[in-house]
């Protein structure tokens, strides 16, 4: 199995498609409704942001709300923490309401004296928290998956390499040891011609004929 692959067997199906939408813009279907603003997503169908006027057609469904701070999408802790794992992402109160962000914000710089920061794009945490907002946190598990996945392969080839080389080195010796020609030992014809001596040359039959015209 990849590591693309376990990492998607570790979060819903729905979560990077939530991710890639961009919401707040108007309703193609409710156009001419003062309700027409997308904020809302189905969990079961992750065909697009929705407005209030098309979570009619998404009866019985699993729909979640997207809100909006400094122009980032984010989401209340009590409505995500009912279908995602959020431990390890840093929340905020914004409105009375505790909320997480959806995607990563760019920052320039850390600020003076900061210590914690996220593990994917190194902006300033509080306390403990390991990321900024749950695409950071997909990102970093991704990375770690990667990586584990990686030298797991590696181990895995290094193993594979070292039993077939030394499966190749005994194959050699055994195909050295049976199929080495040896010296043939020698016939009784091979002795015969071996130390047969040259002989007294034998003249052609006609070599002393002499024609006269």
């Amino acid at each position: 199995m990849g590591a693309e692959e376990e990492t998607n067997k570790t979060y819903p199906h729905w979560l990077k498609p939530l991710l890639r939408e961009k919401f707040f813009v108007q309703c193609k279907l409710h156009a001419d409704s003062h309700k027409s603003e997308c904020n809302m997503y189905c969990l079961d169908c992750t065909n697009g942001p929705l407005c209030s006027l098309c979570l009619s057609f998404h009866k019985d469904h699993h729909a979640i709300q997207i809100r909006r701070s400094s122009y980032h999408d984010v989401i209340r802790v009590s409505e995500i923490q009912k279908f995602l794992d959020i431990t390890g992402v840093q929340t905020y109160v914004i409105n009375s309401a505790k909320v997480v962000f959806l995607n990563e914000r760019p920052q320039p710089r850390p600020g003076k004296g900061v210590i914690n920061t996220c593990e994917v794009c190194y902006r300033s945490l509080v306390d403990s928290f390991r990321f900024c907002s749950l695409g950071c946190k997909i990102s970093g598990i991704s990375k770690k998956k990667r990586k584990e996945w990686t030298n797991n392969l590696s181990d895995s080839d290094d193993s594979y390499s070292s039993t077939s080389i030394g499966r190749l080195k005994k194959n050699d010796d055994i195909m050295n040891n049976s199929f080495t020609p040896s010296t043939p030992p020698l016939s009784a014809v091979n002795r015969r011609i071996a130390k047969r001596r040259k002989g007294i040359p034998h003249r052609a039959p006609f070599g002393g004929l002499i024609i006269e015209y």
